[in-house]
């Protein structure tokens, strides 16, 4: 009796330690896919994260460029006068307005001396009536009579950004020689208005 009892007992006990065993292994199959699982997930995390600093890096680079487009939309510059052209003696001039709200890119060479200004409406006519009642040739009085804003003399480059014509629309530019001569101008213009008008080009 006591030998049948005790080879139930271990019969019993065989039984669940085999089921122990069976558990702990499921438990281990179960823990190793959950590892498995969260190894995988951790890589993918990594791979998320590498993909959003690229698109973040893209994105601060994207709006930068759309500061920029923005700004060169609001004040575009353009190309205004590129075309060589001859000033044959001291009789001669060109001329051209400084367009208002409009900062003027004045570039331009030559191909020997040449006298360039910037005058008001006001102070051209004085210069026209210089020329017209003989008081001197045309290289002369557009340089001298009146008040230029600005006056280059004598040279053969000209580089200056006039602001003048931002808030006024009063401005001519000028150029003449004593000499034959071919400018060759790069004059452009980016549209900057003045924030206040006064209503006055004084």
């Amino acid at each position: 009796m006591w030998t049948a009892a005790l080879a139930a007992a271990l019969l019993f006990t065989a039984g669940g330690l085999a089921l122990l065993y069976l558990d702990d292994t499921n438990s281990q199959n179960a823990a190793n896919q959950l590892n498995a699982q969260n190894q995988a997930l951790k890589s993918q995390n990594k791979q998320l994260q590498a993909q959003l600093l690229t698109t973040q890096t893209n994105l601060t680079a994207t709006q930068g460029e759309l500061v920029t487009v923005r700004a060169e939309l609001e004040h575009p510059t353009l190309t205004i006068w590129n075309v060589p052209q001859q000033i044959n003696g001291s009789d001669y001039y060109l001329a051209g307005g400084a367009p208002d709200t409009f900062t003027y890119h004045l570039r331009a060479t030559s191909s020997g001396p040449m006298s360039v200004s910037i005058l008001t409406l006001e102070d051209f006519a004085l210069a026209l009536n210089c020329v017209t009642n003989g008081r001197g040739p045309t290289n002369y009085c557009m340089h001298h009579v009146g008040a230029p804003v600005i006056s280059w003399l004598g040279v053969t480059t000209v580089n200056y950004d006039f602001h003048g014509a931002e808030g006024c629309a009063d401005y001519v530019v000028v150029f003449t020689s004593a000499g034959n001569i071919t400018v060759t101008p790069n004059v452009g213009v980016t549209y900057n208005p003045a924030r206040v008008s006064t209503g006055s080009c004084a």
